[in-house]
């Protein structure tokens, strides 16, 4: 395993996150794997090094982040070994309360996630999403309140405009509190629209990248595209695409989903790869503008 900081921060990660939102309830989403499925693939990660371990208040209502914690406590000898992620102001449901950036919302949903993770304190809070009925005063007010308290170390966001994240941002550094370090956005071989504004900007101000999706929900475990390089390489689809991705500016970590525990063996193995010029070509020639999504 390689470590990084996250952006300018001084907080430690593993170059590879595992992402735990498919560990939870079946009723949920058909395709959760329960507590008993992910503990291998947990055990897995954790002996290959990766120490940042993301999920959020909205995974299963709540059940992905219960299964983090127990399975965490479980594997890992004491709490400062990990990085604990997890989120906050995604639609939580039908209620005008269970949604948003408010003050009263994130009060209330960070004190529910402590709980279902059984800690006192998370490592890096996110914003789901921008929340454009709240002022983003209110907002950071609040999530600098929390990191006075204790409950919450450094404060991350999730995918939106790039003008949006630095509404946040400037808004948390006038306010004299701590900025945002991470954005946890969309961006894979596949899905580039984020090198356009919000990459260039994320440089700019030291946040690291710690991109969801980054294999395209399975997409680029086999695409043709891949396909003719990875069989250069020796290696497999996955990999290649990971390789290509941990090599992009400001990238600290992509978060992998992952089904089995070779899954983490072939994350792992892109730290390891490095990728000719010309391999690097073959892999983005055939790219075309998308619409931005992964916004909502």
């Amino acid at each position: 395993m390689r470590y990084t900081r996250l952006g300018r921060s001084g907080l430690v990660i593993s170059r590879i996150g595992l992402g735990m939102m498919g560990f939870g309830d079946v009723a949920w989403r058909q395709w959760m794997l329960d507590e008993a499925a992910a503990e291998p693939i947990v055990r897995r990660a954790a002996e290959a090094g990766v120490t940042l371990f993301d999920t959020g208040n909205r995974y299963s209502t709540g059940a992905s982040e219960q299964i983090t914690g127990r399975l965490l406590r479980r594997i890992f000898t004491h709490r400062d070994k990990y990085v604990i992620a997890t989120k906050v102001g995604a639609v939580l449901g039908p209620g005008p309360y269970q949604r948003g950036l408010s003050r009263r919302h994130i009060l209330s949903c960070i004190d529910e996630s402590l709980r279902r993770l059984g800690v006192s304190h998370v490592d890096l809070y996110q914003v789901h999403r921008f929340d454009p009925a709240t002022p983003v005063e209110e907002t950071v007010a609040a999530l600098h309140d929390l990191v006075r308290a204790g409950k919450v170390r450094y404060l991350g966001a999730g995918s939106m405009y790039a003008w949006q994240f630095a509404k946040l941002q400037h808004a948390a550094r006038a306010a004299g509190g701590p900025g945002f370090i991470a954005m946890q956005d969309h961006y894979n071989l596949v899905y580039r629209e984020e090198e356009r504004e919000m990459i260039p900007l994320c440089a700019d101000l030291g946040v690291g990248i710690i991109p969801w999706s980054p294999l395209a929900r399975g997409l680029l475990t086999g695409s043709r595209r891949l396909l003719a390089v990875a069989a250069d390489c020796g290696l497999p689809p996955a990999t290649v695409a990971l390789t290509w991705l941990l090599a992009r500016p400001a990238v600290a970590a992509p978060i992998i989903g992952a089904t089995d525990p070779t899954h983490v063996d072939q994350a792992v193995a892109a730290l390891d790869v490095t990728l000719t010029p010309q391999h690097t070509q073959r892999l983005e020639a055939p790219y075309r503008p998308h619409p931005v999504r992964g916004h909502e």
